[in-house]
């Protein structure tokens, strides 16, 4: 009928995809906000990607997607423009159906990183004040690298089990990254300002992060972009020793603002509610 309303649609694309909490949390704001849009989960398995993306302007009210594993990378031939921060991640995360049908990328993952650090560390905190130590140098890492790089992080110690992984990532980034063999970890955690996990080690169901603190200074900040469970075992021990403590869930909450306001046209805001909507089972 002519006279249906097409309401805003969204939603995640990853395979699997049953695990995303990004619909409790657009979920959460088209509530807060009143509006009237979706927001689903969408399983895309690798063979469909390419007919799925050539699909997706000519939905009814489709306004973009959120991109998750294993399609991150895969999306990004089929991307009219992509910008600046998903152009150096390599990924793009968020996509925006525009007027004339094409798709536009970008990656909210630096955004998220750097937003959850400067809401809920300690204030006065700044990436400037002194060398990072990152743990791990996959997609996720890369992320983190630029949301520091553009914060002044005056240097950043990639400590990865490959080494080869961590060099790769200084020779592309630049003289401010420095890699680190794994065993030398807790060594290279002296003087640092920031300490982040963004490896897998010590999510549920995964081996544990195994790093002696003692080297850490206590003012330094400790984040861990793990969020399953909220306080990973690195934040419990370098929250006992004094130092703060910044968990994974916010660079969820904060990475999906940007999205939200180019699809449902209202810039969200993360607070308590939002945390413990998303967190329920």
């Amino acid at each position: 009928m002519s006279g249906d309303i097409i309401i805003p649609r969204a939603g995640v694309i990853g395979w699997p995809v049953a695990h995303s909490r990004s619909p409790k949390l657009h979920g959460f704001w088209l509530r807060q906000y009143g509006i009237a849009g979706r927001y689903d989960r969408l399983p895309v398995p690798p063979e469909d990607l390419a007919r799925f993306m050539a699909a997706l302007p000519k939905e009814p009210g489709f306004r973009g997607i959120n991109v998750t594993l294993p399609h991150k990378v895969a999306v990004l031939p089929f991307l009219a423009e992509i910008d600046s921060v998903a152009r150096r991640i390599g990924a793009a995360n968020t996509i925006v159906v525009r007027e004339d049908g094409s798709l536009w990328g970008s990656n909210t993952d630096a955004f998220g990183f750097i937003e959850s650090l400067k809401a809920d560390a300690p204030a006065g905190w700044t990436a400037a004040a002194g060398p990072v130590a990152l743990l791990g140098a996959g997609g996720a890492a890369r992320g983190v690298i630029v949301a520091l790089l553009d914060e002044g992080a005056p240097q950043i110690r990639v400590i990865n089990r490959s080494r080869e992984k961590a060099e790769a990532l200084a020779a592309e980034f630049g003289p401010r990254l420095q890699a680190v063999a794994w065993d030398e970890r807790a060594a290279a955690l002296g003087g640092a300002g920031l300490l982040v996990n963004t490896t897998s080690l010590g999510m549920q169901g995964q081996p544990p992060l195994e790093i002696a603190l003692d080297d850490l200074p206590a003012t330094a900040l400790v984040s861990d972009i793990v969020y399953t469970p909220l306080e990973t075992d690195l934040l419990a021990r370098a929250r006992a020793r004094g130092n703060p403590v910044v968990d994974g869930l916010g660079m969820l909450l904060h990475q999906g603002r940007p999205g939200f306001e180019a699809w449902f046209g209202r810039a969200p805001e993360v607070g308590p509610e939002l945390r413990a909507a998303v967190l329920a089972d």
